[in-house]
Formats: structure tokens, C-alpha cells, sequence
């Protein structure tokens, strides 16, 4: 059986950071690495899942929303997918917007996003201030990211 790409990376030697994962026809899809440097921890469910929420709703509330195909955890916890049409984003145009998201997300007002029973079926660990100090973490980390960096 044909070993999947992402079982290749060390997640041992894993840093926290942006990689392009693959591309599947029009699709890319970025590896968004959360897991933190020295300690090796992984997000918390309540950060991962707080994060997601806030993300995943400016990503589909950007101008480059048509480009959007998907945003959303890894199983493995170790971060997000992000998937995108690339006909309609580039590379350095995806990195640009991810940081944008991530910005606007560090300093979103208001409520969380989608956190009511009807609109999540675990909206009891979302907190919009552990979703803020996630993105704020994450978007000074990716804040110097270009294309070049893109590789694991």
C-alpha cells in the first residue's frame, strides 16, 4: 500500500509554520502547523476548534472567497488544512490572505462565530479569547512567510 505524503513528515523535528502540502489538479492544499516549539504541545480542542471557527468565517467572508475550498483541523491536531483553487489565488496570493485572516482574527469584536447550539454540535468549547490569542500567536509567526518558505 502507498504511504500518504503527510505520514513522511517528522513530526518530531515539526515546526510550527505554513507548508505547502500538495496539489491535487487546481487544488493546493497548505499545511497550517500549530504544534509548539520546545514544548512539542498541541493545540487544546477549545484553541483549535476556537481558532477554526474564526478563520474558517473571514476566509469565506474575504474578497478571495470564490477561491476557497475548504478550511479545517487535521486530525492528527497538529493544525488546519487549507485548500484553494489556485486558477483564482497564487501561491503568494494565498500567504497574503492567510495573514490578513489571521490579523483581523487576533483582533476580531464580537462574538464568536457559529457558537450557538443550532450552528455547532460543540459549541461549548468555543471562547472567542482563546480563538484571539491563537490567531495573534499564529499570525506573528507567519507574519515574515513568502512562498520560499513554504516547504517542509
Amino acid at each position: 500500500m502507498e504511504r500518504i505524503a503527510s505520514f513522511t513528515v517528522d513530526h518530531n523535528r515539526l515546526l510550527p509554520g505554513l507548508y505547502y502540502s500538495r496539489r491535487d489538479g487546481d487544488i493546493i492544499t497548505f499545511d497550517l502547523r500549530f504544534k509548539r516549539p520546545n514544548t512539542g504541545d498541541l493545540l487544546t480542542n477549545s484553541e483549535l476548534h476556537s481558532a477554526e471557527h474564526l478563520i474558517a468565517t473571514l476566509l469565506r467572508n474575504s474578497k478571495e472567497r470564490d477561491a476557497v475550498i475548504y478550511f479545517g483541523p487535521m486530525g492528527c491536531q497538529t493544525g488546519f488544512y487549507f485548500l484553494f483553487d489556485s486558477r483564482m489565488l497564487s501561491l503568494e496570493g494565498a500567504i497574503d490572505l492567510l495573514k490578513r485572516v489571521f490579523d483581523a482574527a487576533a483582533s476580531f469584536e464580537g462574538e464568536m462565530p457559529g457558537k450557538s447550539a443550532a450552528e455547532c454540535g460543540n459549541y461549548r468549547n468555543l471562547d472567542i479569547k482563546t480563538g484571539k490569542a491563537v490567531c495573534k500567536w499564529y499570525a506573528e509567526l507567519i507574519a515574515g512567510w513568502t512562498a520560499d518558505a513554504l516547504h517542509y
